[in-house]
């Protein structure tokens, strides 16, 4: 594959999305809520209420038990440490904001170029089809991670702002750090590779945005799980899970190339 070729597909891909602004607003949106509601839930409400999460008896439990796995919560008031422990959960689902969000974006990339026909012009060109459909996860990709990334800075800030003493401290982990830079971003190329590999078969962007599904269900039942007590995942099996999600990634491409019937769309196009 040409890098060269890649970036100016991706150049291509990015000012199709500035011409078409509302493709970028679930994502936006997506990261706006997830960044605020942990805030809501975690730290306004139960303030303005004159609760502490620290006097729930099954919170003080789920936190002793926690503080085995999760050595950053030890040392901490109760307060803190249940603020840090939900706030830690939440990441996780914050991460998924860009996955759901994003693949409207990849979806749109195959088939709103087959709905106005500027995919075939492209096919005739030297391009290879695994550097066209690469280009265009990344293109999808890269403008939900700065999103994604200017919502985790808000979100990092109002933490030290508004949560208690300790509880920024307590989140600045490896295991946090895993989450951010590997998890996450392996988890949204394989959820939007797979919505590129269905929506060069389909017609219909909503069929393609369905794969979305199959990740957010995992990493919901993660976060579920997790805010539950029933488990409690270290760094070590995130970055293993994060390993296992960037080799679907590339089975994903290979599977997406092989889907991807250039010779059909081109002699559709000679005889359209």
């Amino acid at each position: 594959m040409s890098g060269r070729r890649i970036a100016i597909l991706i150049e291509k891909e990015l000012r199709e999305f500035r011409a078409h602004p509302a493709l970028i607003l679930p994502v936006v949106i997506l990261v706006v809520v997830c960044t605020l509601l942990p805030l809501l839930v975690i730290v306004i409400l139960p303030r303005t209420m004159g609760q502490s999460l620290a006097t729930d008896r099954g919170m003080a439990q789920m936190i002793e038990k926690a503080q085995a796995h999760l050595p950053s919560l030890r040392g901490l008031s109760p307060q803190a440490a249940a603020e840090a422990f939900l706030f830690q959960q939440f990441l996780l689902l914050f991460l998924m904001a860009p996955i759901v969000g994003a693949v409207s974006l990849a979806a749109y990339a195959v088939v709103g170029e087959k709905q106005g026909r500027t995919l075939e012009p492209l096919l005739t060109t030297p391009i290879s089809t695994s550097e066209l459909l690469v280009a265009k996860v990344l293109a999808a990709f890269l403008p939900s991670i700065v999103i994604e990334a200017a919502g985790l800075a808000v979100y990092f800030l109002m933490v030290a702002a508004i949560a208690s003493p300790g509880v920024l401290h307590a989140l600045l982990t490896p295991r946090a750090a895993v989450l951010i830079v590997a998890l996450g971003p392996f988890a949204a190329l394989a959820a939007l590779q797979g919505t590129i590999a269905i929506s060069s078969r389909v017609n219909d962007a909503r069929s393609a945005q369905q794969i979305a599904v199959l990740l957010v269900m995992p990493l919901m039942a993660m976060f579920v799980g997790q805010i539950a007590g029933g488990f409690f995942l270290s760094s070590a099996m995130l970055a293993l899970f994060s390993a296992a999600l960037a080799g679907a990634w590339v089975i994903l491409v290979l599977l997406s190339v092989a889907l991807f019937e250039r010779e059909t769309i081109l002699t559709r196009w000679d005889h359209g």
